[in-house]
């Protein structure tokens, strides 16, 4: 009987991820560094920064970190101007608050998420929040989930993960807590053959739940 719901959040509770893409190619189209969307998902499915495609051609860590802080600007006006809503999120929330206990774990910085859920009303259902700030090891790593486990006393049986990515995946598998991964587009090449299940949206929770 599952009594808490873990929820990653882009590409899950709002379409960031292809933005997110963009906001890197920008920000290496201005070091002359393409990068291709195949590479970008290999990298980030096993928990890799774009900025690799920079490193192997030999850029500097200094010309990096400009550019990560440019990327960021990018990102962030995307956030900004961009629509970024998952239809029917709000409404199955609804639902599920009723029954169960919900937390986002997420590996966005608290400045980005904190842009993207501005007046969106998703986090009035949350218990609460963690960022890529507040815990020790970010995706793939198990401690992002084990620290929700943690904040709400649970035990991993009476819990269950929400993804939509492998990256996200391997850390629930790490963490030992069942996960469901939600189909989306941009990931759809990842492996999600450690997931106990798969939906094609968030209203078919409600049927595993």
């Amino acid at each position: 009987m599952k009594k808490y719901i873990l929820f990653d959040n882009d590409g899950v509770l709002v379409e960031t991820e292809k933005w997110y893409f963009e906001a890197n190619v920008k920000a290496l189209a201005e070091l002359n560094v393409k990068l291709e969307e195949q590479v970008y998902m290999e990298i980030m499915a096993k928990g890799g920064t774009a900025w690799e495609v920079a490193q192997k051609q030999g850029i500097s860590e200094e010309t990096i970190n400009k550019k990560r802080f440019q990327r960021d600007i990018y990102y962030q006006e995307f956030l900004k101007t961009k629509n970024i809503e998952i239809d029917g999120v709000k409404d199955i929330l609804t639902k599920l608050s009723k029954k169960y206990k919900m937390a986002i774990i997420t590996t966005s910085r608290r400045v980005d998420f904190d842009l993207i859920h501005k007046k969106r009303g998703i986090i009035d259902f949350m218990d609460f929040t963690l960022c890529v700030e507040e815990y020790k090891r970010a995706k793939p790593y198990p401690d992002p989930y084990l620290e929700g486990l943690k904040k709400f006393n649970a035990k991993k049986e009476e819990t269950i993960i929400v993804e939509d990515s492998q990256r996200g995946l391997t850390s629930a598998f790490n963490a030992g807590i069942e996960c469901v991964i939600v189909k989306n587009e941009f990931t759809k090449t990842h492996d999600f053959s450690k997931a106990s299940y798969y939906i094609n949206n968030l209203k078919e929770l409600e049927k595993i739940l």
